[in-house]
């Protein structure tokens, strides 16, 4: 009877791959990660090439100045950038665990902001663009390397950071000219985060959740789509665009709220 109230003699005569389960799920799930960033890489390297020129479409609806700040709502609702990145750097401080990617995250939102008010000060400048998708390449590496550490393991985060990282400053740098890069790191990489979210978190995960900054992302691609008739339906108030820099910056709040509390203290 005491043999079989023995915790320990009790694990060792279960099968080997039900002592481990979370190893094996683990690996699996970084194959299916490699699979899914291989079919990104071949999409920006091979998929035909965009112009950068005929996308780009400086006129926004609402140029309106303000205090003598050109486009002022487009240039000032960055500060909400701003805002989030120092909140969430302020929530990592002192903490005895740091989520993979996450000051990255919070850093490419002060960058976002900085890079998001220089191009918009005069949106007329293509070349502008390239400073405004940099933070945005930081920030989205970031958002990447923690749910693939909150869903698959932690050297999986580390190794999505790098490689976003790289290719997002890249396709950034290479969209003056062609955007393809771009297109595939942007919506592919939140295709991949749409994957990840639908995937169990694994044991031992802060528990970001995904889904939120998913959702505040989206909304804030509504927004920019509906630059005008935001702007007509608010009878001038405020924009399309000036709205998606506030529900793009609240995409980092799902991620501040689980830094609450210090899973260490």
């Amino acid at each position: 009877m005491s043999r079989a109230n023995d915790p320990i003699q009790a694990a060792a005569l279960l099968p080997l791959g039900a002592r481990r389960p979370s190893f094996g799920a683990s690996q699996a799930r970084e194959k299916y990660l490699t699979a899914a960033l291989l079919v990104l890489a071949v999409a920006a390297l091979f998929a035909p090439a965009l112009p950068a020129a005929a996308w780009h479409i400086p006129h926004f609806v609402d140029s309106r100045a303000w205090l003598g700040v050109p486009n002022a709502a487009d240039v000032l609702s960055n500060l909400a950038f701003l805002a989030m990145g120092v909140w969430g750097s302020e929530r990592l401080r002192g903490r005895l665990e740091v989520p993979v990617g996450a000051s990255w995250f919070f850093v490419g939102l002060i960058l976002t902001c900085l890079g998001s008010g220089f191009y918009h000060l005069d949106p007329d400048v293509p070349q502008r663009l390239i400073a405004d998708r940099l933070g945005m390449a930081v920030a989205f590496a970031g958002f990447l390397g923690i749910a693939a550490s909150e869903r698959i393991s932690v050297r999986a985060g580390e190794a999505v950071l790098v490689l976003m990282m790289i290719t997002g400053l890249l396709a950034a740098w290479v969209a003056r000219e062609n955007l393809t890069p771009w297109v595939v790191v942007q919506y592919g990489g939140i295709a991949l985060a749409v994957g990840l979210a639908l995937t169990r978190p694994r044991p031992g995960a802060l528990g970001v959740p995904l889904g939120g900054v998913i959702l505040f992302y989206a909304l804030a691609k509504l927004f920019e789509l509906g630059d005008a008739i935001v702007f007509d339906a608010t009878g001038h108030i405020v924009s399309g665009h000036t709205l998606k820099h506030l529900a793009a910056a609240l995409a980092a709040w799902p991620v501040i709220s689980s830094l609450r509390h210090d899973p260490q203290s």
